[in-house]
């Protein structure tokens, strides 16, 4: 566990530079002196150095170009200004470690440049109506981020200059634009967010260079100075109690960077405020549950995501450092070692020289429950995992809203496996930075499509949206997690949804079972929906693979391609194929990889099989095209669906060989009790996988169920209640 080994390390007082007051206060002299004596003996280290020095040298060679502030995301100025504050912090960061005045020129020469621009600025001219715009960019988030940065390389060089150079930089630059982004723009500095988070470690870090504990203050406790907003409020209440972050992996990773570079610089400052045990080290136990919250390098992508975001990131690199300088748990260095990169501060310095002595230990992915909401009862992440670090590995997603980067996809899953995925979540619909995608901002899909409960393997009744599709009502209405169990041949997670939909109740279960006739673990999936009106339940799972078989009977849409439904995100939908509705279990299997699937699926009541495809109703191309399933029940209230995903199998196309294609499972079954469910699995070993998962998850509560003649019983929320193959042969002697 990350947390067992914590120790803290000695920081610098802020008393320390107190006699010189245009010293470096974010990174020390001392530690400048260290990391340019021991960075040579570190590989790391020197690698990550050198790619710095190309690339400061290549701007520096550019000469001066600060533009006036002109276009959106992915346009020339834009992207201009973020090579800027790259360039600044580099540069200042070179001029410590190598002693180069160059450097330090260079970096001066930028901010007086901004320096001279900046008060002449006003609301960036490509601005949004639902953004509050910056000044050197289009949306204040990233004039944030611009300081954050700006003022580690400002730190670095700010006692080479003359008393009139920094009083330029500090009076005409610096304190403008911190006064912007708090005093000037309170409706995004004093809120709970990651816009804010940026925010304040900007300004906050601006205030202990500048010497002014009132930005700091400020930044620590909120525009008001009573703490219900600023850095320690975020702190509080973003994270659970388990570092799970509220608007989901890929939000934790964008927060994490001003989060720990922030805390970095109150460690050295203030080391008497213990920032980085606040809350049980809850920032350090962030960095671990965003590692957990991942599969094969990348980040599970629920809510607003890029599947290609991953923990190579910097902001991830930059937390994995600083948590192994405050923890010194060798399994952070085998994070590192696989990110090939380290930062050249000297928390990177600590990893590299590790990772030199080969220090590193594998880093244990394993199943976890990661709490939502700041007392960690507004549901959860629940990752079931089977195999190490490329096998299986399910994420369940039981959380809360997620704010408005949230998606209303309440119970919905993932499946990774054998290095794939599996079973999919579309994530957002954006192309970050890409000028002819809108500037890189989130497209309409996002709205239309992204976001919408049929995009997810989520529940949806009567064709709409859980909350309508409007994310303050689901934030005040998180998800039951019920129950989990990660360990063993049985793994799973069990939770329940009341309120998204006027009069519907529904729970789900997930499990990942293990049986020795099996080769790979299975995923048993059971959903019960509790209606009072008669409904419409549709129940997708999408799914990322080449369709090999399907197993029913379905009317093929060749000559022409229907629009599924005409809002809540079925306008996007093509059908592709459809069932009549029956109430047998049927299959479809597929091929991702060098893996077969078979998705085994069922319900309580008759449905229609529909094989649909995304990118209908796109006229600007924006949406990518992916396959799903979908049950569709008409006419019920309450209804169970049921299903298991085997994979199973191996295909090579080099070597052309097949193997193991058919599914090792030959008929699905299931039963309702008067207060639980039992699924059986009828293998073609003749052995029975039975899961039995009661309503109500006490562990002293008894339970019996009927199938097919057979009585289950059982007490607990859940149990295996498998049955071996009948003996062959006869008589045994």
């Amino acid at each position: 566990m990350l947390m067992a080994c914590m120790v803290l390390l000695p920081a610098a007082a802020y008393a320390a530079s107190a006699s010189d007051d245009a010293a470096p206060v974010l990174v020390t002299p001392a530690e400048y002196a260290a990391m340019k004596r021991e960075g040579p003996q570190a590989p790391l280290f020197v690698a990550e150095q050198r790619n710095l020095e190309r690339t400061v040298r290549k701007a520096m060679a550019a000469g001066i170009v600060v533009p006036l502030p002109k276009d959106p995301g992915g346009g020339y100025t834009h992207e201009q200004h973020k090579r800027n504050y790259m360039a600044i912090q580099g540069a200042g960061t070179l001029y410590r470690l190598t002693g180069d005045r160059a450097y330090a020129d260079y970096a001066r020469d930028m901010l007086l440049a901004y320096a001279r621009m900046y008060p002449k600025l006003g609301p960036h001219p490509a601005q949004r109506d639902n953004q509050i715009p910056g000044r050197l960019f289009w949306q204040i988030l990233n004039d944030s981020v611009w300081l954050v940065y700006s003022i580690q390389g400002y730190d670095a060089i700010r006692d080479t200059l003359t008393p009139a150079q920094r009083a330029t930089i500090d009076n005409d630059l610096l304190r403008p634009m911190a006064r912007y982004l708090s005093d000037d723009t309170p409706k995004n500095f004093d809120q709970i967010h990651n816009h804010a988070t940026w925010a304040v470690a900007a300004v906050g870090m601006t205030g202990y260079v500048l010497r002014d504990h009132a930005l700091v203050d400020k930044a620590l406790l909120g525009l008001s100075g009573k703490g219900q907003y600023g850095f320690l409020a975020q702190i509080d209440q973003l994270f659970s109690p388990d570092g799970y972050y509220e608007e989901g992996p890929y939000y934790q990773r964008y927060a994490l960077g001003p989060f720990v570079i922030f805390a970095g610089a109150i460690q050295h400052n203030e080391p008497k405020r213990k920032i980085f045990q606040r809350r049980g080290g809850v920032l350090l136990k962030a960095v671990d549950a965003l590692i957990q919250s991942s599969y094969d390098g990348y980040l599970f992508p629920f809510n607003d995501s890029l599947l290609d975001k991953g923990l190579d990131s910097e902001e991830i690199v930059t937390g994995v450092d600083v948590a192994y300088a405050q923890t010194q748990a060798p399994e952070l260095l085998s994070i590192a070692k696989w990110q090939k990169r380290v930062m050249l501060t000297p928390e990177g310095l600590q990893v590299a020289r590790a990772l030199a002595a080969g220090k590193e230990r594998p880093f244990a992915f394993r199943s976890i429950l990661l709490r939502d909401g700041a007392n960690g009862d507004r549901g959860a992440i629940a990752v079931l995992r089977s195999g190490g670090e490329r096998g299986l590995a399910l994420a369940m997603k039981n959380t809360s809203q997620g704010m408005g980067h949230g998606h209303f996809d309440r119970l919905s899953w993932v499946l990774y496996d054998h290095g794939e995925r599996v079973v999919t979540d579309y994530g957002s619909a954006r192309f970050i930075n890409v000028e002819a995608k809108q500037g890189g901002i989130y497209l309409p899909e996002n709205t239309s499509w992204a976001k919408q409960t049929v995009a997810h393997n989520a529940l949806a009744v009567n064709e709409r949206s859980q909350f309508d599709g409007e994310w303050r009502k689901g934030e005040a209405t998180p998800p039951q997690q019920l129950l989990f169990a990660g360990e063993g041949d049985t793994q799973i997670a069990f939770a329940r949804m009341d309120g998204a939909y006027p009069g519907v109740v529904f729970d789900r279960a997930l499990a990942v079972l293990k049986h020795a006739d099996l080769p790979q673990p299975v995923v048993v999936d059971l959903l019960r929906v509790h209606g009072s009106k008669v409904a419409r339940y549709d129940l997708p799972l999408h799914f990322n693979g080449q369709i090999m078989a399907v197993g029913f009977d379905a009317t093929r849409h060749v000559a022409d391609r229907p629009v599924l439904g005409g809002k809540a995100g079925y306008q996007h939908l093509w059908v592709d194929a459809e069932s009549a509705a029956s109430a047998d279990p049927r299959t479809l299997t597929w091929l991702i990889g060098t893996r077969f699937y078979t998705y085994r699926f069922g319900a309580s009541a008759p449905t229609r099989a529909l094989l649909v495809e995304s990118g209908a109703n796109d006229p600007d191309f924006n949406l990518r095209h992916e396959p799903a399933l979908i049950q569709r029940m008409d006419g019920a209230t309450d209804a169970t669906f049921f299903g298991v995903l085997e994979p199973h199998g191996e295909y090579n196309g080099t070597a052309e060989y097949v193997h193991g294609a058919d599914s090792r499972i030959q008929a699905l079954r299931h039963a309702r009790g008067s207060d639980a469910d039992v699924i059986a699995l009828t293998l073609t070993s003749g052995a029975t996988i039975a899961l039995g998962v009661a309503d109500d998850p006490s562990p002293t509560r008894k339970h019996h169920v009927v199938l097919d003649g057979t009585s289950y019983d059982w007490t607990g929320g859940h149990a295996r209640l498998d049955r071996a193959a009948p003996a062959q042969g006869g008589r045994k002697p």
